[in-house]
């Protein structure tokens, strides 16, 4: 990860986007939606084909070089608008919107809805989306604390299937020593918890490197 501030913008200039491109993001899901159920006939597949290539290309007349990575910026937070979970710019992501909840040390709730671009067995969440959904929410956590960090490990326990639909994910923070952080969570169904998480993360080199340069007086960055 690149350790520089990204591109700082105003408050306004950030809504301003968020607000452009959240229901073109989410259109783009919906599109992979249809993609998955559509029943219509050949002629119409390859029509709309033709269509999403079209505007596809229409978009690569100007992008940026490689990943979007924490493209925004104002104060200390960065937007990871390109994250798979989170991001606000990433169709991929459901998307996740942690909350401050509980009583519990960087306690985060979310809700969510998974549909047909996240099944693994029929009817069922993949195991593999658990997992990611859970990796994001013990790291914000973890942020929540004010004690940010990467992942150093993640250890996920599959309880019961998770049938798609609606679903919340818990997470929060069981300890801190240093530039280690130990969270937990879970993903919760209809008939309670499905899927259990508990992870590690450390602060990275250049962060510790950089908090020490400037008097360990300031928190490191967060991203929302």
């Amino acid at each position: 990860m690149n350790p520089d501030r990204p591109p700082e913008i105003s408050p306004d200039e950030l809504a301003e986007q968020e607000a452009l491109y959240t229901p073109f993001t989410q259109a783009v899901r919906e599109l992979v939606d249809a993609t998955i159920r559509t029943t219509v006939d050949a002629d119409a597949i390859r029509a709309a084909q033709a269509e999403v290539e079209a505007v596809t290309a229409r978009l690569r007349e100007q992008q940026v070089d490689g990943p979007l990575g924490a493209h925004f910026g104002h104060g200390r937070a960065r937007q990871p608008w390109g994250n798979t979970v989170v991001g606000v710019r990433n169709p991929v992501a459901p998307p996740v919107h942690p909350e401050p909840a509980g009583d519990r040390l960087g306690e985060v709730h979310a809700e969510v809805v998974l549909g047909a671009a996240y099944e693994g067995p029929p009817g069922l969440v993949h195991g593999g989306v658990s997992s990611l959904l859970l990796d994001q929410m013990l790291g914000n956590a973890a942020a929540a604390a004010r004690k940010p960090g990467m992942t150093a490990y993640l250890n996920v326990t599959y309880k019961q299937p998770t049938p798609l639909g609606p679903l919340r994910l818990e997470a929060w923070v069981e300890r801190s020593e240093g530039h280690k952080t130990w969270a937990r969570g879970h993903v919760v169904g209809p008939d309670g918890p499905t899927v259990e998480a508990e992870g590690l993360f450390v602060l990275p080199r250049w962060a510790r490197e950089l908090l020490a340069q400037r008097g360990a007086t300031e928190v490191p960055p967060t991203f929302e």
